[in-house]
């Protein structure tokens, strides 16, 4: 045993003595205690539900008009996230995922799981070797044949795919050229249609 394990252990028997001291000062009863428990388990389990459906309930406070991304007419506009970058929620083929709005990228890219989820298939042709912020990797060229972004609808937008880039998708410039304008103001990401 090392001995940062030793001290983990010595930590975890320490706070197994702290609350077990507490719980015998106070001497709370059997029912005080499970009806403790119970209230931690229904906390966890809410706490798990709201981590585990993010995207859906962002996706509900947009359309009540809550959240980080609106719709004025037929503008688009996207609060920046407290990370510095612009994160939009999209429909993939009638799908909707989180996507990363990168000025940077060329070209669209998403994952192997969002195009499997999306119906999106390889459009065939030689791969893509793209340099990305781990390095090269290999894609495959693949056509979405519907991008939605609040009002603003883009149909057989290139794209490409690999089970490389992780949980991200990232909309890339090909998709903001199509637009009649982006720009940020004030931290806002703002969109508007040809």
């Amino acid at each position: 045993m090392s001995q940062d394990q030793s001290i983990d252990i010595v930590w975890y028997i320490g706070g197994i003595i702290l609350v077990a001291s507490a719980l015998i000062a106070r001497r709370p009863g059997f029912k005080a205690i499970a009806g403790s428990v119970i209230a931690w388990v229904v906390i966890a389990g809410i706490v798990y539900a709201i981590v585990d459906h993010r995207d859906q309930l962002a996706g509900l406070a947009a359309r009540v008009g809550i959240g980080d991304q609106s719709v004025e007419g037929e503008t688009t506009r996207i609060r920046m996230a407290s990370d510095g970058h612009f994160w939009a929620r999209v429909e993939l083929n009638g799908v909707p995922r989180r996507m990363l709005i990168d000025s940077g990228a060329t070209t669209t890219a998403i994952s192997q799981a969002t195009a499997d989820a999306a119906g999106i298939r390889d459009s065939g042709g030689y791969p893509v070797l793209i340099d990305t912020a781990n390095g090269q990797i290999l894609a495959k060229r693949a056509s979405i044949d519907t991008l939605q972004l609040g009002s603003l609808k883009i149909n057989d937008l290139n794209a490409i795919v690999s089970d490389r880039f992780g949980g991200t998708d990232v909309i890339g410039m090909n998709f903001l050229s199509r637009l009649g304008s982006w720009r940020v103001e004030g931290g806002t990401l703002i969109l508007e249609p040809k």
